[in-house]
């Protein structure tokens, strides 16, 4: 969906992570876009699509989420980050990237041991390209669950959010009816095809 309406819209978008799912579709993914973080960030949150389930046989509706998480980028955060704190593995790119990209292990992922925060790359064609990738990510990640833990202990509140039930920023219904509802302004939208195939003008204010 997001790639699409980067695309519709001309907007410069490159992935460099990807993991695939156990048996089917991506697992998590993590795409740096050419467009301004204010513009994206309430994008942030649990999606919900209710659908008729291509992957059972008998065509039940079936529920399921994914998480949106709208970082900053910034090569300079001041936040510090220690290498004896880093574990970093390498492995073979998975999905289109040419053949260099596919028989060498040149993906990196960095996991911070304190905190089990865990970023990715595989964009790059250098190991060591995709490693400083990794690690912008990763700072991004760690600033902003920082960001979240004080705000918690001054606010008092969970701020934290899970892919289920109840955490839903936006609703995408194909059965029994079509409607996408935004939880957070409460508009609905009855172009829910075209939602999915990347028509966010209206939810994504890009001009």
């Amino acid at each position: 969906m997001y790639e699409k309406f980067f695309s519709k819209n001309f907007i410069g978008y490159k992935k460099i992570g990807l993991t695939s799912g156990p048996e089917a579709g991506i697992k998590n993914v993590t795409l740096e876009v050419d467009l301004d973080f204010n513009k994206l960030k309430a994008e942030a949150g649990v999606h919900r699509l209710v659908r008729l389930s291509p992957f059972n046989a008998k065509k039940l509706r079936h529920t399921s989420f994914a998480l949106v998480e709208v970082l900053p980028v910034s090569k300079n955060l001041a936040i510090d980050i220690s290498d004896q704190d880093l574990k970093i593995d390498t492995y073979r790119s998975s999905g289109a990237g040419g053949q260099h990209v596919n028989k060498t292990s040149s993906a990196v992922r960095i996991t911070h041991l304190p905190t089990g925060v865990v970023a990715t790359c595989q964009s790059e064609r250098s190991q060591l390209q995709n490693r400083e990738r990794a690690r912008e990510v990763l700072r991004s990640r760690l600033l902003e669950k920082q960001k979240a833990e004080a705000e918690k202990t001054q606010f008092g509140f969970k701020t934290g959010l899970s892919a289920q039930w109840g955490n839903q920023t936006r609703s995408y219904v194909l059965h029994p009816y079509k409607m996408v509802k935004d939880e957070k302004t409460g508009k609905k939208y009855s172009n829910a095809e075209e939602i999915l195939a990347g028509k966010l003008d209206k939810l994504i204010p890009i001009s």
